[in-house]
């Protein structure tokens, strides 16, 4: 019988195949970065480079497939598909949070996928919680365990302050990444969880020695709604004042790259187009999540791959019309800020 973590995660993957759990205001800001039309791109579209190096691994498409699921039977299934299409393509991977493993060892094995990846970017999942409770060689060894190359210790006050259950007590966040960066083995990643991560944040997390982040932006997954669909009464209401709560995506990955920060842009990325984006406002890679779950879920593992291959189109596509050979050339290329995104950044400074 199912633990009360593993029913947890079931629910979550039934919501997030669906759009019910999507934000109903706030958007991603990415439609606000517009790129120039270049007529004479001088370029064949196949032999653009979309390389990058993301925590010192190579990708050949700057896309990870971001934190989704683990811990029962039905999300390792989606982990070795969507970790084995991760492998084909050239893609990085995230894998859902390990509390389920930390809790019930016995499901160590749903986070298992290097048999089918065992030369992609794995990223490991913690909850900043949960990590200040154990000591570092409790989550080295989860690391070693699912053979990770990086940690990701995600944020998630606002989706925990909605979920029945869900913690409370939120102190000695720094002090734990600070720990974990100076002792464990792999990088630690910096992850949000659908909220994003203000300037501010981003300053603390790397004062602790933080070198790359995961931005979580709002516009694309709320998991304060996919908390509140799963709450009642105040829980639930608290939950619908909040579901459009968070620093947009667009918001938070400039703020990101400003200090410095090797940046994941997640949040509502959509299409190849959205990545460009992303990338054209300094981030290293963007990652995709509930597109990549629903497709798997229309069609399985083809259709999953159908969907990158076309994200790959689309990112090639838009490199070719704005004249980018590689993604060096797209970090340097004009771009048109509107608003309401330039009044978030002109607030900012």
């Amino acid at each position: 019988m199912n633990s009360p973590i593993q029913r947890r995660k079931d629910d979550h993957l039934d919501l997030c195949a669906t759009d019910d759990v999507a934000f109903k205001g706030t958007t991603t800001l990415l439609e606000c970065v517009q790129l120039m039309h270049q007529s004479l791109p001088d370029l064949d579209v196949d032999q653009i480079d979309t390389g990058v190096t993301l925590l010192g691994k190579s990708l050949r498409l700057p896309v990870v497939i971001a934190a989704m699921t683990g811990g029962t039977e039905r999300a390792a299934e989606v982990n070795r598909d969507l970790a084995s299409i991760a492998e084909a393509r050239g893609l990085g991977f995230g894998l859902g949070s390990q509390r389920a493993m930390q809790r019930q060892p016995n499901t160590a094995w749903t986070y298992q996928v290097r048999e089918w990846a065992p030369s992609t970017l794995i990223l490991g999942n913690v909850g900043v919680v949960q990590a200040r409770e154990l000591d570092s060689k409790a989550i080295a060894e989860m690391v070693r365990e699912i053979g990770a190359d990086a940690l990701c210790v995600h944020l998630n006050p606002a989706q925990e302050i909605v979920q029945p259950g869900g913690d409370r007590d939120f102190r000695g966040g720094l002090d734990t990444f600070k720990r974990l960066v100076a002792e464990l083995p792999v990088p630690v990643v910096g992850k949000e969880t659908g909220c994003g991560i203000s300037l501010q944040t981003a300053l603390k997390l790397k004062s602790a020695g933080v070198r790359t982040v995961d931005t979580s932006g709002a516009g694309g997954t709320s998991w304060v709604g996919v908390e509140t669909l799963r709450a009642e009464g105040d829980q639930a209401r608290l939950g619908n004042l909040l579901w459009d709560w968070g620093i947009p995506t667009a918001v938070s990955v400039h703020s990101c790259v400003k200090v410095g920060l090797e940046t994941i842009a997640t949040g509502g990325i959509q299409s190849g187009v959205d990545v460009v984006r992303a990338l054209v406002l300094g981030a290293t890679a963007a990652g995709i999540a509930r597109p990549m779950l629903q497709a798997h879920v229309r069609g399985g593992k083809e259709e999953a791959e159908r969907f990158v291959d076309q994200i790959e189109r689309e990112i090639r596509a838009v490199m070719l019309l704005t004249g980018a050979s590689n993604i060096a050339d797209l970090r340097k290329l004009p771009r048109l800020i509107f608003e309401p995104l330039k009044a978030w950044l002109d607030n900012l400074g």
